[in-house]
């Protein structure tokens, strides 16, 4: 599989999956390997909203989290990448690519279809922080292309009765998240706040949600990204510890 140097490079990231990326947008990080390990395992039919290289799709699929994979990516040259990536790593019967806006649910197949969706989505609102020069890194950063509440709302109506959504977010969007999926008639039932080191604030929290549950939430023990046993068994395990 060829890439241009100039503006991409070839990594070989976790379970050896070999992995194109586009130096002037956002990179493989912490998030996108946390998310894939704290969804559970199913056989069902499971739709990523955003992408982006398609490194949570790759590594959820290698993890047989799911039986198959939609991939949604609204940028054409994210979905492109993720094409390519899913090619590289001979994943295309595991994987399938929809370039589409995560808000225009009738491309993203059947409503109510879904056993499992997840998403990495925009962290920023789309008036806060600086702007990128770069517009493919400023539409993962801020949320040009949808909001959390979009991203959630869209989950929502693709989603079996009872089936799972998981997404990673900043802490400061809790609240948006919280007030979005009890509009969205998604219940939060499980949430692990993600901590760099102890005494400092949560740098992230994962969650998992229900469509049509019940109230009642879980608070997991943190996670805390210095704790060499616990990040040593998501590195090879694919999933959470006990705990989680």
């Amino acid at each position: 599989m060829e890439f241009n140097p100039s503006f991409e490079r070839l990594d070989v990231v976790n379970d050896n999956i070999s992995l194109i990326q586009n130096t002037n947008g956002l990179t493989f990080g912490t998030d996108a390997l946390l998310l894939a390990s704290y969804m559970r395992q199913t056989n069902g039919i499971g739709l990523e909203l955003g992408s982006g290289s398609g490194i949570i799709s790759l590594l959820a699929a290698t993890r047989g989290k799911c039986k198959h994979i939609w991939a949604a990516e609204v940028q054409k040259e994210y979905a492109q990448l993720t094409r390519r990536n899913v090619a590289l790593n001979h994943l295309e019967e595991k994987i399938s690519v929809i370039e589409a806006d995560i808000r225009q649910t009738e491309k993203l197949g059947e409503v109510g279809s879904y056993d499992v969706v997840f998403t990495n989505p925009p962290y920023m609102t789309a008036d806060s922080g600086r702007a990128c020069d770069n517009d493919l890194k400023n539409r993962a950063r801020h949320e040009l292309c949808g909001t959390v509440a979009d991203f959630i709302c869209t989950a929502s109506r693709m989603l079996k009765y009872g089936g799972c959504f998981y997404i990673v977010l900043r802490p400061d969007r809790m609240t948006d998240f919280f007030v979005a999926c009890r509009g969205a008639d998604l219940e939060p039932k499980r949430l692990t706040a993600v901590f760099a080191r102890p005494l400092l604030a949560p740098s992230m929290f994962l969650a998992e949600c229900k469509r049509g549950a019940r109230a009642g939430l879980i608070f997991t023990r943190p996670l805390l990204l210095s704790n060499e046993e616990d990040m040593d068994y998501i590195m090879q395990n694919g999933s959470m510890p006990s705990g989680f």
